[in-house]
């Protein structure tokens, strides 16, 4: 079953806050998560727009090649324009989709504890510590399953755009800086009756590159679409979208004088042999 993770862009601080509860539990916490791309079978094109993005992941890196790569190890900093800041260091493995996340600072993710907090999903469980000690709290766990399969998601968005499940409509050719972007609508079959997420990207027909998209944040409530514009760097052939920036916007992208989130991956490194005890609790 396909899911789409509630994208906030590694879990953004203008969509949700994290209220601190006493009370600990030991509850199953639940987080929908894209369906993991092991293979790529043979494609048969649903319509120009689904042939299009195929071109564009052929082009970047599809999944297979990210599992070819085994892991990434890479520095996560994201600035909000209140000044408060995340820096992370993130760890995947990409068969299984396992996620580690160490916080060195944190003040718009779970800032109310002090000290280095790490983040984990080992392909079953969420876990938490602070400065070494197992986190029990819900809403903390909460955010934990939001935040490991978000910025998993996020890394390896273009190469999962033709993961099964997936919509595509060809809505129009738009001019802006004068590139005539292809425009493609991609939404996700929903199987539990809850509303999905719509994504609007626009693909550059010269190099084959989203130089931007639309997404919407449907776990929040989220319709109106926030825009995101991207520059890629390319590391061992893979061409990653490393540096990033969105804020609000409307269907027709436009940009507005609102300040822009900032978000950059540095330090990249694929196939570091990481080990699986990194991402167990």
């Amino acid at each position: 079953m396909n899911k789409i993770l509630a994208v906030s862009l590694i879990s953004m601080s203008l969509l949700m806050s994290c209220k601190d509860e006493k009370k600990e539990t030991n509850v199953e916490v639940k987080q929908d998560v894209p369906a993991q791309s092991v293979t790529q079978p043979q494609l048969k094109f649903k319509n120009k727009a689904h042939e299009l993005v195929y071109e564009m992941t052929q082009n970047v890196g599809d999944y297979k090649m990210l599992l070819d790569k085994k892991d990434v190890v890479y520095t996560l900093t994201y600035q909000t324009p209140d000044g408060k800041e995340d820096i992370i260091t993130e760890k995947y493995i990409f068969n299984g989709e396992w996620s580690y996340g160490r916080y060195t600072k944190h003040e718009r993710t779970l800032p109310e504890l002090k000290g280095i907090i790490e983040q984990g999903y080992d392909g079953n469980e969420y876990w938490l510590k602070q400065d070494g000690k197992i986190i029990t709290d819900i809403n903390a766990l909460k955010r934990v399953a939001f935040n490991r399969p978000t910025n998993f998601y996020w890394f390896t968005m273009m190469a999962k755009l033709t993961d099964p499940g997936l919509n595509y409509e060809y809505v129009k050719t738009q001019k802006i800086n004068d590139i005539n972007y292809d425009v493609v609508k991609i939404t996700f079959n929903s199987e539990d009756g809850k509303p999905k997420d719509t994504y609007q990207v626009y693909i550059n027909p010269e190099t084959k590159l989203v130089d931007q998209f639309l997404f919407t944040v449907m776990d929040f409530g989220k319709s109106d679409p926030l825009l995101m514009q991207l520059e890629y760097i390319d590391v061992d052939g893979v061409l990653i979208p490393a540096k990033r920036k969105y804020k609000a916007s409307n269907w027709d992208a436009e940009v507005t004088d609102k300040p822009w989130i900032n978000v950059n991956w540095t330090n990249i490194r694929f196939n570091n042999g990481l080990d699986q005890a990194t991402f167990t609790k």
